[in-house]
């Protein structure tokens, strides 16, 4: 039977389905192009505020069951107990009865040290932010054996879990449980699960096709022990006569405490009490005290923002003794493909996502490098970021370049 366009169609009806909107992750991101012309500058922002894990692609929630801090009292605490007690009676030793070289000795000393992590573990071999030669890698790897902060594999392979997961239960030395532990509790506690976990996560392959590395690694207790306290013990009683007491004390005791507590710093202080130039959304921030004490890592909102510039900061040398030596190896020869980030990109991304004190530090250090080097003069930027702080918050607004 024919049907008509009279005849009424009786179709089968499909119950409706409700879609309901998708919960909104916690890995939710997106992906900004800073510079056209510098694709190495494209960074990923997060749409979430930092302590939410939303730093991170692979971010995760933590196991159901709450992790409870277990403390190491022995040998952990113990060691640190012990450690700074002998360094409190070396200051004590440094006022009264050192002799004027060995406070000369134990700065010079330490300085040294302070690069073996700074222009070494950190910027060179972490953060892969320039090359050395063979010699350079060397030097550097005998003032990291004089910090005594682990190898420079173990220290790496932390501090890149660190930057990977940053404020959450996978860094090592997470902020976000208070300002004692990133400082030093860290290394008196159990690590939280998701350190050990996620950790293996990270590549750290490259650091150990460096003959340098894996020489340190396998003598890294004769290294440490020779020129962390044999070498700083002896030789002031050979150069200028020193006491037993002071030289082992003062000398190597006081400088080996003062020096851990500076590198701490960077882990406690500039994740906590400063500006944020360059991100306002994430912890790290700019710190003049902790720049002065770790020689050139307090410009830590910086570093966070983009880690592969091995200055660290967008001042060049000024407060910052680990650029001047690395700019120095440079032009002796001894580092080269120092990787930096434009101008362009950094104002840009300022302006986007800093939290509007960069105008101040420009002009602070507006004798420095950055206004020899930038092309554009302080009157621009301030209206730059007038301009900017006026526009309405859209999306054709977003990005910048």
């Amino acid at each position: 039977m024919v049907q008509t366009r009279s005849q009424v169609e009786v179709t089968a009806v499909r119950p409706v389905q409700v879609v309901r909107p998708m919960k909104r992750t916690l890995t939710q991101r997106t992906v900004v192009a800073l510079d056209e012309k510098d694709t190495a500058a494209a960074t990923v922002i997060s749409n979430d505020k930092p302590g939410n894990g939303a730093n991170h692609a692979d971010n995760e929630l933590s196991s159901q069951s709450v992790f409870q801090t277990k403390v190491v009292w022995f040998p952990n605490v113990a060691v640190f107990v012990v450690l700074h007690s002998l360094g409190l009676y070396g200051v004590y030793l440094a006022c009264v009865k050192a002799k004027w070289e060995s406070w000369l000795f134990a700065v010079i000393w330490g300085i040294s040290a302070g690069l073996g992590v700074t222009a070494g573990a950190h910027r060179l071999w972490s953060h892969k932010s320039y090359k050395a030669r063979t010699p350079l890698r060397i030097l550097l790897m005998i003032f990291n054996c004089m910090a005594c902060q682990n190898d420079i594999h173990e220290w790496c392979r932390d501090h890149r879990v660190h930057h990977k997961y940053s404020e959450t239960n996978a860094d090592p030395h997470n902020v976000n449980r208070g300002f004692f532990f990133a400082h030093v509790g860290w290394l008196m506690c159990k690590k939280h699960p998701d350190v050990i976990r996620k950790g293996a996560s990270v590549d750290c392959t490259d650091i150990l096709e460096d003959p340098v590395v894996r020489f340190q690694r396998k003598f890294y207790v004769p290294l440490t022990a020779f020129w962390c306290f044999a070498v700083s013990t002896i030789l002031p009683m050979l150069m200028y006569d020193e006491s037993l007491d002071v030289a082992f004390f003062s000398c190597t005791m006081a400088r080996y405490v003062i020096s851990l507590n500076f590198t701490w710093l960077v882990n406690s202080a500039a994740h906590l009490w400063g500006n944020k130039p360059y991100n306002k959304w994430i912890s790290p921030v700019e710190n003049t005290f902790v720049t002065l004490a770790a020689i050139g890592e307090g410009f830590h909102n910086f570093h966070h923002t983009f880690p592969f510039d091995y200055r660290t900061s967008e001042f060049g040398m000024k407060l910052n003794l680990t650029t001047a030596f690395i700019n120095l190896m440079a032009k002796c020869g001894q580092a080269y493909e120092l990787k930096t980030v434009s101008n362009d990109v950094i104002e840009k991304r300022s302006l986007r996502t800093g939290d509007g004190t960069r105008i101040r530090a420009v002009e602070l250090h507006s004798g420095s490098a950055y206004k020899r080097n930038s092309e554009r003069n302080l009157l621009p930027l301030r209206r730059r970021i007038l301009e900017f702080s006026a526009f309405p918050r859209s999306s054709e607004h977003s990005s910048f370049g």
